[in-house]
C-alpha cells in the first residue's frame, strides 16, 4: 500500500474507535440518569441485574470492536514504518504504535472501573 492509502486507512481506523464508543456512552448516560433519579432504588433485583447485564454486554461488544480497530492501527503503524521516504505525518503515525497498544490496555482498565461503578450505582453502594 502507498503512504497515502495507509494514512487514509489510519484515519478510518481512528474513526471506528471513536464511533465504537458512542453506544456504550449512551447506555451509561441512561444508567446514570436512572440512578441519579433514584429509579434503581425502587427496582427489583431482576431489573437491576438486567441493567447491569446490558451495560456489561454493551461494554464487551464495544471493547471487541475497539480491539479489532486497535490491531488494525498497530498493523498500519508497522506498514508505515516500512515505507521508504515517508512524510512527517506518516512518520508520526508510524511512531504511534506503542500509544495505540497502550490504548488497548487503558480500555480494559476503564471497562472494569466503569462496570464496578455501574454496579455500585445500580445497587446503591
Amino acid at each position: 500500500m502507498s503512504e497515502k492509502d495507509l494514512i487514509k486507512l489510519w484515519n478510518q481506523t481512528r474513526s471506528q474507535i471513536i464511533s465504537a464508543q458512542m453506544q456504550p456512552v449512551l447506555v451509561l448516560i441512561a444508567a446514570f440518569v436512572l440512578s441519579t433519579l433514584g429509579y434503581f432504588d425502587k427496582a427489583t433485583d431482576s431489573a437491576k441485574y438486567f441493567a447491569l447485564v446490558v451495560i456489561a454486554i454493551t461494554g464487551i461488544l464495544t471493547t471487541v470492536n475497539q480491539y479489532a480497530a486497535i490491531r488494525e492501527g498497530e498493523s498500519i503503524c508497522e506498514e508505515l514504518s516500512k515505507v521508504a521516504k515517508t512524510g512527517p505525518l506518516a512518520k508520526k503515525i508510524a511512531g504511534s504504535k506503542n500509544f495505540v497498544s497502550l490504548t488497548g490496555a487503558v480500555i480494559v482498565v476503564a471497562d472494569i472501573a466503569v462496570f464496578v461503578f455501574a454496579y455500585m450505582a445500580i445497587f446503591g453502594m
